[in-house]
């Protein structure tokens, strides 16, 4: 397997003249070249964001570079359950299937606890629970497609997750990394877990995870501050992370490639996956935890008030 994907670009994105693709938190970083490569190769593509100036900036600079690009701008805040109803609404309303979902946006390590607007921690309110909302609303448009595919996007920091369930919104103890390795590790169990229910529910959907490795984002200056120890690594020291184009094409190839399967979570190749080329990634022994996959599955239905 690891030989089919050696040095797999972006250049090998199958090329369509169709299909619906929707990216959270895709105004920049990871998620605006994940818009930029699938725009790039025919897809038509819906950049999501909180921010309508960031969307125009990105869909403009995405024109520039491709001025055939299939590409439009929508409002949504993962950190409000109403802002993710109110989105999936009008998406249902439209009507059209939905060939692929990226569950990219992210919030990391804030050095104080923050809230979500339904009062869950924010990490793991926006990065597991707000994208556990929005897959489940968008369930019937997946299923109206073919071949439907949702890439959820983890992160190396998942290698020290556990779920807490006693403390799920670190509210007795808040801890940075710590609530960001919790966010991350959710992910990955929730795209494993979407892919088991896709099976036993006979949903037709390929639920498939990545993770960008260590990658030239801004998340880590947004998220931890500038002068944070990883702000500053990242701002002194940018040839340790591997350029943003870079760290998308694992969630690339998970997204487009015929050889990508269902289950499965890609990575980088190189250092740890820190960095390198789309491969087969190590999924952390507590991610395959069934007992605590089902349970994390029938709180976050409970929390994100929606049932799948």
């Amino acid at each position: 397997m690891e030989n089919d994907i050696k040095n797999w670009t972006a250049l090998n994105i199958p090329q369509r003249n169709n299909g619906l693709a929707l990216i959270t938190g895709s105004t920049e970083g990871i998620g605006y070249e994940d818009a930029l490569a699938l725009s790039s190769a025919g897809w038509n593509v819906i950049v999501m964001g909180r921010n309508a100036e960031k969307g125009a900036n990105a869909i403009a600079k995405i024109q520039q570079i491709n001025p055939k690009a299939k590409v439009s701008f929508e409002k949504i805040d993962l950190a409000d359950l109403s802002s993710i109803k109110s989105f999936a609404s009008r998406m249902i309303e439209r009507g059209e299937a939905i060939d692929l979902l990226i569950n990219n946006a992210g919030v990391m390590t804030p050095p104080n606890r923050l809230e979500t607007t339904d009062g869950f921690e924010l990490q793991f309110g926006t990065n597991h629970i707000g994208h556990f909302a929005l897959t489940a609303q968008l369930l019937p448009l997946l299923r109206k497609a073919p071949n439907a595919r949702v890439v959820t996007v983890s992160s190396v920091a998942n290698r020290n997750g556990q779920i807490n369930f006693d403390d799920l919104q670190s509210t007795v103890l808040y801890v940075p990394g710590k609530a960001y390795s919790q966010a991350k590790i959710a992910n990955l169990m929730f795209a494993l877990e979407l892919q088991r229910q896709s099976e036993k529910n006979g949903w037709g959907i390929t639920s498939i995870a990545s993770h960008p490795g260590v990658s030239r984002t801004n998340l880590l200056i947004t998220g931890a501050g500038k002068w944070s120890i990883p702000g500053m690594m990242r701002r002194f020291f940018p040839f340790l992370f591997q350029p943003q184009s870079q760290g998308a094409l694992p969630t690339l190839f998970a997204a487009t490639s015929p050889e990508a399967k269902g289950g499965l979570y890609y990575g980088p190749n190189k250092m740890s996956e820190t960095r390198g080329f789309p491969s087969i990634a190590k999924i952390p022994e507590q991610a395959n935890d069934l007992a605590v996959a089902q349970k994390l599955w029938e709180v976050s239905q409970e929390l994100a008030k929606v049932e799948f």
